[in-house]
């Protein structure tokens, strides 16, 4: 019995750090590249789970000002022009690590 309390909480543990670290912004990246960033909802549209994370700050950051130009431009530098730079560190260190 013991040893189901010590592996039930340390599920919980690990299931409240996991959700505490997700950034509050990384419901913009999932409603098109899926919650965890390994489903996006067109084909067209990359997966971003485990994605290096400075390229993805790199990435993110040519949407936000612009230097980006591809199907996928309009729509991105709409998203990143809410995203402070500490955000945009966060969110590529959140998807990498998936």
């Amino acid at each position: 019995m013991r040893k189901l309390l010590l592996i039930s909480a340390a599920t919980l543990l690990t299931s409240t750090a996991a959700f505490a670290e997700t950034p509050p912004k990384a419901a913009l990246c999932a409603a098109c590249h899926g919650a965890d960033g390994g489903a996006p909802i067109s084909p067209t549209y990359p997966k971003i789970k485990g994605q290096n994370k400075e390229y993805l700050i790199s990435a993110i950051k040519a949407y936000r000002a612009g230097e980006r130009k591809n199907a996928s431009a309009a729509i991105m530098a709409g998203q990143a022009a809410a995203l402070t730079d500490a955000e945009i560190e966060s969110l590529a260190a959140y998807f990498a690590s998936k």
